[in-house]
């Protein structure tokens, strides 16, 4: 996909898109898995030298879906070392 066509979409960006993977209703499991991928995401594009912006479109999922409270605790916990996912 062309640069631009990934900054286009992430433009008209404006809430998380249907994920058939999360079927239901309560979206904590999307919300979750979101926040593993950005995070993947830029440790492997980082890894590889690439610019990390294909990287924003989980980002802006997971800030759409997740409460702030969650995302700060995962934060912090990521900082401080014991944070409980496989990034």
């Amino acid at each position: 996909m062309a640069e631009e066509d990934i900054q286009t979409k992430l433009q008209k960006y404006r809430t998380a898109p249907f994920d058939a993977r999360f079927p239901n209703s309560n979206q904590t499991r999307n919300c979750w898995a979101n926040y593993l991928d950005f995070y993947r995401c830029q440790k492997a594009l980082d890894a590889k030298g690439v610019d990390t912006a294909p990287c924003d479109w989980y980002k802006r999922v997971f800030t759409s879906i997740c409460p702030i409270s969650w995302v700060q605790k995962w934060n912090d916990q990521r900082e401080e070392g014991n944070f409980p996912g496989k990034i």
